[in-house]
């Protein structure tokens, strides 16, 4: 099969015509060889962050597809996306009106990848865990409406919650929710490097060097009982410095599959090549990018500067420059592909207008031009990150109302010194735990946010967040959803940048490649196989 793009629809029925065009199942390649996966995220221990891959602590795309791979849950995200299924669980469900009260039920027979049995005494320890470690990146935060876990004989496991949720069965859903051993994880302290032990599809071996894991290698678990067909035996994830070399290792034939992320160079001369056998895909993709505010900064603090930067940024020349069609400007923190979204700052603040923003900064007596850095950091959300801080510090300083300068850190330094607050105005990305709105708002406006911000909104917090999720009708939670997006939109501690797609790049012996990353950036290692050269 030459290059080409397939663009794929999310709904898993509309996938068969596509994928039937890549080649069977059947012959060709060694089977008894590991598919090679290459990635640029990077998988660093640290004195900050010793424990990376610990369930109870880890909490960005890289660190949860490994967990993904080996850590079971009771509920999983479906093929081709929708609600929530049992997994570990063989049925689970609210049994209360009000969707505070959510029992699950263990499939039998259930097991660690070590043999040892699971019940739910395991289920409880391990929820239990992460919500009394408390993670300072925030990702108990997923786990803050239960009140109490409680068992029933080995099978069943009921939580309490302290207020509705309609959308706890995607919590279930998560990382932080999975099942670990009490023999091996302890119960008030995280586990450092980078082994896991879990009941997923895979059992996971990593190759480290100076705290930093360059590859694992994923085997089949052969005591796993889920719902996850699996269609090979062994996977590599190999971890790259950049998209470049990972580009050259895929031309190379050293790896069969690329991952995130590439350049939008890569992606745009892989969809016009026609000469090799490699395939790329492009897919629906819910990752965000935006600007967050430490709000209690000097430099930010005023409300009216902030306001002004939302109404000098040019969001579409931000993305025709950097990233052509890869990308779409976005005006909420919630993506215009899940329900609940509103173009809140269009509405606010229309196109970009340089007088407009002036007119703000000189009702609030702001001196002219703000001093401001923004920091990005250099190696997680791809190559691209700094041409567009480059674009931003450009269209700022053109207005005349700002002096900006951009500086890059490495992930590993950078995410810390964010949650300790020492960036005024900084760069980040969200791959949305679960496709709900709640997930673009909560994890960044409740107590307890993975920002670590101090901007607090009461009607937000108290009132708005929790009657959103009375709903399990997630559209008639839109009035409660289009609210706290105006009031984001008014009070910007976030600014909403873009809303990109998804790519994945594979020699054309590989099926599969349609679902080895869902709509949430979930990498699906269980999808791939080998099949044939079309």
């Amino acid at each position: 099969m030459n290059r080409k793009t397939l663009v794929l629809p999310a709904v898993a029925g509309l996938l068969a015509p596509v994928l039937a065009a890549c080649g069977g199942s059947g012959g060709g390649g060694k089977s008894g060889d590991a598919i090679v996966v290459g990635t640029t995220d990077r998988f660093t221990a640290s004195k900050d962050d010793p424990a990376p891959v610990d369930p109870a602590s880890a909490y960005d795309v890289g660190t949860w597809n490994i967990l993904r791979q080996t850590v079971q849950t009771l509920m999983i995200q479906p093929k081709g996306d929708g609600d929530p299924v049992p997994e570990a669980a063989e049925k689970c469900g609210f049994s209360d009106s009000g969707n505070e009260r959510y029992a699950c039920t263990l499939r039998e027979g259930l097991q660690f990848a070590d043999g040892d049995p699971i019940t739910a005494a395991d289920v409880k320890f391990s929820v239990d865990r992460a919500r009394a470690i408390d993670a300072e990146s925030g990702v108990a935060g997923l786990l803050s409406t239960i009140d109490t876990v409680e068992t029933q004989g080995d099978r069943e496991v009921i939580f309490h919650l302290n207020t509705s949720d309609a959308t706890f069965p995607y919590k279930l859903s998560t990382p932080v929710a999975g099942i670990v051993s009490s023999k091996k994880y302890e119960k008030n302290k995280l586990r450092d490097g980078f082994d896991v032990d879990g009941s997923g599809p895979y059992v996971m071996k990593p190759n480290v060097k100076n705290d930093e894991m360059v590859n694992a290698v994923f085997t089949k678990n052969p005591n796993y009982k889920g719902t996850l067909k699996l269609n090979n035996d062994k996977v590599e994830l190999r971890s790259f410095p950049d998209a470049d070399v990972m580009g050259d290792a895929l031309d190379k034939g050293d790896i069969d599959v690329m991952t995130r992320s590439m350049t939008p160079e890569q992606i745009r001369r892989l969809t016009a090549d026609s000469k090799d056998n490699i395939d790329i895909i492009e897919t629906p993709g819910l990752e965000i990018r935006y600007l967050g505010f430490n709000t209690d900064a000097e430099t930010v603090k005023d409300r009216a500067v902030r306001a002004a930067m939302a109404q000098v940024v040019n969001r579409s020349e931000l993305v025709a420059e950097v990233y052509g069609t890869q990308a779409e400007p976005l005006y909420s923190i919630v993506p215009a592909t899940i329900t609940g979204h509103s173009n809140a700052f269009f509405n606010k603040y229309g196109d970009p207008n340089v007088d407009k923003a002036r007119t703000l900064l000189a009702k609030a007596d702001v001196t002219t031009p703000v001093k401001l850095t923004l920091n990005y950091t250099t190696d997680h959300y791809g190559a691209a990150t700094k041409r567009e801080f480059e674009v931003l510090r450009q269209q700022l300083n053109d207005s005349g109302l700002f002096d900006v300068d951009i500086k890059g850190t490495p992930w590993s330094t950078f995410r810390p010194a964010e949650l300790k607050r020492r960036y005024d105005v900084y760069g980040m990305g969200w791959f949305p735990d679960f496709p709900d709105a709640d997930n673009y708002l909560a994890p960044f406006l409740d107590k307890g946010n993975i920002l670590n911000t101090p901007y607090a909104n009461s009607e937000i917090r108290n009132t708005l967040i929790p009657q959103s999720r009375r709903q399990a009708d997630r559209l008639s939670a839109s009035t409660s959803l289009d609210t706290i997006q105006e009031i984001v939109a008014n009070d910007v501690p976030l600014l909403p940048l873009w809303q990109g797609k998804q790519y994945v790049a594979a020699r054309d012996t590989i099926t599969g490649t349609a679902y080895a990353i869902n709509s949430s950036a979930t990498l699906q290692l269980w999808e791939l196989g080998r099949g044939v050269s079309g």
